[in-house]
């Protein structure tokens, strides 16, 4: 197994980067392709660097706020490119990056191109809950999109999280306003038409009850998806900062140090860096997208995520399902 990394993605780029890849390098059953710029990745490497890490040189990189295609035009030589051309090429079979998610979504897009019968790639997120976990998609890749893509996303969902994450059974909601069929504007009602057609399909479900009850799948479109993300990372952030302004200086501070231990769970549920970062799904190839500030936690997380996703065999799964459940193929 080779996982190509984006050395260079990433608001503190290059330095969590490489503390992730080392921190997971003994967990990882081959190697991790540390790809950028070689003079800064090398100036963070250990003196002594884990014999399955390797740096291949990008002598370019693509901003946070740079342009995707644009950017992906002029800068074929970009940490983003270079990764995504490793694994069309078979010199890898996994990249992960916390850079410009439009250039990551484009540059896979463009490299890998989609399953036969997937129409839109979608990232798949994982969002806590009082169940355990569920995953929500899509998260952000695939704002414009058509009734019948819902379908391809619960399908893609499912195959992620019942081989990558080893849940078996797993169903599928759509995200609406309200509950009954009848609810929601001309969109949701014809995906609910759609979905309804398969045994997996539990019906809508309510943003106030993805967190309270027990769902796998939650599926929605790219733009519904990034501010339902969005909106959980500030309220949770929000909920930490405000508990911290509760605990007074001083002396009195002692007595609030049991709480410490209570909120630890939920602060761990709530971090980011425990998901590591989201599949980006529908594509011939393993894209894992983390969070632009990712630390050295986050990146670690995201390579085994990314490992996982290599092993169970995730692509091939839901070119699979695809193929059986809308194309009619056996």
């Amino acid at each position: 197994m080779r996982i190509a990394l984006d050395a260079m993605g990433g608001d503190h780029a290059p330095e969590p980067i490489v503390a992730g890849a080392v921190s997971a390098a003994g967990l990882i059953n081959g190697e991790i392709l540390l790809v950028g710029i070689p003079e800064q990745i090398q100036r963070y490497l250990p003196g002594s660097v884990p014999k399955n890490i390797r740096v291949v040189p990008a002598s370019q990189v693509i901003d946070m706020d740079e342009t995707p295609t644009t950017a992906l035009r002029q800068k074929k030589d970009s940490s983003i490119s270079v990764g995504t051309r490793l694994v069309k090429e078979g010199e890898a079979e996994a990249f992960v990056s916390a850079g410009n998610t439009g250039a990551c979504t484009a540059a896979a897009l463009l490299a890998w191109r989609q399953i036969e019968g997937i129409h839109r790639p979608a990232i798949a997120t994982l969002f806590p809950s009082q169940h355990g976990r569920f995953l929500l998609l899509d998260a952000g890749a695939s704002p414009d999109v058509d009734p019948e893509h819902m379908v391809e996303f619960a399908i893609m969902g499912r195959a992620y999280l019942e081989e990558a994450m080893g849940r078996s059974g797993a169903k599928a909601h759509l995200l609406n306003i309200g509950e009954e069929p009848s609810k929601g504007n001309a969109f949701a009602k014809e995906a609910y038409k759609l979905m309804q057609q398969h045994e997996w399909f539990e019906g809508n479900i309510e943003g106030k009850d993805i967190f309270r009850k027990p769902v796998d799948v939650v599926v929605c479109d790219a733009f519904v998806g990034n501010i339902v993300l969005k909106a959980c990372e500030g309220v949770a952030e929000f909920i930490m900062d405000e508990i911290r302004a509760a605990i007074p200086t001083g002396p009195a501070k002692a007595l609030f140090l049991p709480m410490r231990s209570a909120l630890r769970p939920l602060r761990d549920k709530m971090d980011y860096a425990e998901y590591g970062g989201s599949p980006l799904l529908g594509l011939n190839g393993i894209c894992i997208i983390s969070h632009g500030r990712s630390n050295a936690k986050a990146i670690h997380n995201a390579l085994l995520n990314a490992a996982k996703c290599v092993e169970s065999d995730v692509v091939g799964s839901t070119r699979e399902r695809v193929a059986r459940q809308l194309l009619g193929k056996h």
